[in-house]
């Protein structure tokens, strides 16, 4: 089979370049996998250092000129490579490839995958529809999303993300974990619980709840805390909410990393506390690492965890019921390790690549074998 994956984000690229990058990790082994992206992406580097992938520097501009000569290019392209299927992750490449596929003797099976959780009831969503042959829903929450819209008649499957469980696996080695706790907060780690999240800054992402909750403990507990934010160093507003709350020496950021897991393995506790999300890698990496893991009960989060049995659900936006629960989980060591075995247990069991790679692969096959829908 040959694929085409396309992604339009020019930088890090999140969830959306580390689910293209996980199916690449298994596919490019049996078929012949082309990438195309913004030269300044994570996702076209790190295809350049994979072997068997062919990486070609793609932008997805909206400016019509500029669309128009990209549209023009891609339509080159698939021409030249015939591709069996194109796997389109956000809405501009859906769009360009889309476009560029119109009228094409040998058209490609265009595959989307809907990662997140904006309207799709919008025009070009319409438009984006007529051109699709088959579409993934990363969670049954996103699957929800597609009732009543022009997709609705389209083959939609729910295929879960995959990580890879021998890359993010629990720490053997105490010395470099002890190694890592120290780098972030110096000769006192032994004494401290550090609580972790690589979801990011964002405001939405929620971290903000957790740095509220620990506010609200107990003096002892509170002075036994610290947190850790992977992502992009918080603006100035957010730093005041630290200072605000008393928080500002309790909240460590090592800045945006390729790899989180040795941020990940020096925690304690991990959490992803997002007002919206589709599903979230980061919750499946922090489980597969081992850390007992708590999650919001928004959009898609819930599907990876069940409540107090592999981590723990906590209502989005309440900082209150977070700090009831922290308070409960703190001194529990055992209770900490068992959750954090059960989270690794389950990331084996149901978020290997094995099975993500298996069930998109089912989604190409029935596409293949059947006939184009009638739009």
């Amino acid at each position: 089979m040959k694929i085409l994956y396309t992604n339009f984000l020019k930088g890090n690229g999140g969830g959306h370049v580390t689910y293209i990058i996980n199916l690449l990790k298994i596919l490019s082994l049996h078929h012949e996998c082309h990438v195309a992206s913004p030269e300044s992406s994570r996702l076209y580097r790190f295809a350049q250092e994979m072997p068997g992938v062919r990486s070609i520097a793609q932008s997805f501009h909206s400016r019509l000129p500029l669309m128009c000569a990209e549209i023009k290019q891609i339509r080159a392209l698939l021409k030249r490579e015939r591709y069996d299927i194109v796997h389109v992750n956000g809405s501009a490449d859906h769009r360009h490839l889309v476009l560029a596929c119109l009228g094409l003797k040998h058209r490609p099976k265009i595959v989307f995958t809907k990662h997140n959780d904006h309207r799709l009831k919008s025009f070009g969503n319409r438009m984006r529809a007529l051109g699709t042959d088959s579409v993934i829903a990363v969670s049954q929450y996103v699957l929800s999303l597609f009732q009543g819209t022009a997709y609705q008649g389209i083959p939609i499957r729910v295929v879960y993300h995959g990580v890879d469980t021998d890359y993010f696996a629990p720490c053997q080695d105490q010395s470099f974990r002890d190694q890592q706790r120290q780098s972030l907060v110096g000769p006192e780690h032994a004494k401290l619980i550090l609580i972790g999240s690589s979801g990011g800054t964002d405001y939405e992402k929620g971290w903000l709840e957790m740095v509220e909750a620990v506010s609200l403990l107990p003096q002892e507990q509170r002075q036994q805390c610290r947190i850790i934010v992977a992502g992009d160093y918080p603006d100035p507003q957010k730093i005041q909410v630290l200072v605000d709350l008393g928080m500002q020496e309790s909240v460590i950021f090592p800045g945006l990393l390729d790899d989180v897991r040795p941020l990940l393995l020096a925690c304690d506790i991990g959490f992803v506390l997002s007002h919206k999300e589709a599903l979230s890698f980061a919750c499946r990496e922090s489980m597969a690492l081992g850390l007992p893991t708590i999650v919001s009960d928004a959009g898609g989060l819930p599907e990876n965890i069940r409540h107090q049995d592999n981590g723990w659900i906590v209502p989005v936006k309440n900082p209150q019921a977070l700090a009831q629960l922290l308070e409960t989980i703190l001194p529990n060591h055992l209770l900490r390790q068992e959750t954090g075995q059960a989270a690794r247990k389950t990331a084996e069991n149901e978020f290997n690549l094995r099975l993500f790679t298996q069930n998109t692969l089912l989604c190409y096959d029935e596409v293949l074998q059947h006939k184009r829908h009638s739009r």
